[in-house]
């Protein structure tokens, strides 16, 4: 039972980091609908990087910088030349899931390096997921960047005519998001599960991303849904730890991805949209053209 409570928190510091990645990108006014890919070139990339060095820092280093990379390229599309961001995210995904596979097939296999040492049992990316939380929410709460990203993700023509700069903070904002994502997929595969093979990500970073809509945009309630769903994730993969003999694990596999599309099902419904719709950012998804 000790196994399965570590593994769920290791888990769940994945999704944290990359839903707390979006949930920036979204405070802004962006949406980046290609989690997953950017979590897949990250953990790839990162994989590769640490392999063929020997070091864990330079692949999680590698991981942050193509997130950095990629994210601001979805900045250029959405940003720059305000294009549909649902259409730029889904080219990023689409991307990652051909692109990494070719790159990363001549290294499918164990890392082959010593596991990162535990901090009292758990991955230490589960300390600093919790402190990336905490000071998010500081920063969006109780500072003034936090205050011009909220506000260029509010209305971004008031932002502008009140001397906020909209592109400059929609693409710092951007760019940090795509870190966090490259950062998670590189945990994934150099922590959590150091094998690469095809497509390994599996669905996480879509989960990632219904997990930002799960908590309103409110990083402590997204803490929370992450260490739910990294539970049922881990229960997934092995129920007979918790649960033996309820349900064949191929149905305990897809629990996840079906609560996954109830919260989204029950957050469009009208009654959720009048009560809590107030904390979406009104810009959300729409592009800022200056006249």
């Amino acid at each position: 039972m000790w196994e399965f409570l570590i593994r769920s928190l290791d888990a769940s510091t994945i999704f944290t980091i990359a839903a707390l990645g979006e949930l920036i990108g979204q405070r802004s006014g962006i949406l980046n609908v290609g989690v997953e890919g950017v979590m897949l070139f990250g953990a790839t990339l990162g994989f590769i990087a640490a392999q063929t060095t020997g070091s864990y820092l330079v692949g999680f280093l590698v991981g942050i910088a193509i997130g950095g990379l990629l994210g601001m390229l979805h900045g250029f599309f959405s940003i720059t030349l305000g294009g549909d961001q649902v259409v730029s995210g889904m080219g990023i995904w689409i991307l990652g899931f051909g692109l990494t596979t070719y790159i990363g097939n001549p290294y499918t296999g164990p890392l082959g390096l010593d596991r990162i040492s535990p901090i009292f049992g758990l991955s230490p990316f589960f300390f600093l997921g919790i402190l990336l939380v905490g000071i998010t929410w500081f920063i969006l709460s109780k500072t003034s960047l936090g205050l011009r990203i909220r506000s260029v993700g509010e209305n971004p023509s008031v932002a502008e005519v009140s001397g906020i700069n909209v592109t400059r903070t929609r693409y710092l904002c951007v760019v940090v998001s795509g870190m966090l994502m490259g950062l998670a997929g590189a945990i994934y595969s150099l922590d959590y599960n150091p094998v690469w093979n095809y497509n390994f990500i599996s669905g996480w970073g879509f989960i990632a991303l219904a997990l930002v809509f799960f908590s309103m945009w409110n990083p402590f309630i997204m803490l929370a849904g992450s260490l739910l769903f990294g539970t049922l994730w881990q229960l997934s993969l092995n129920p007979q730890l918790v649960l033996p003999g309820v349900f064949s694990r191929y149905i305990w596999r897809t629990v996840p991805f079906t609560i996954t599309v109830g919260v989204l099902l029950f957050m469009a419904t009208k009654w959720f949209r009048t009560r809590w719709g107030a904390a979406k950012p009104e810009a959300l998804g729409q592009p800022f053209l200056k006249d």
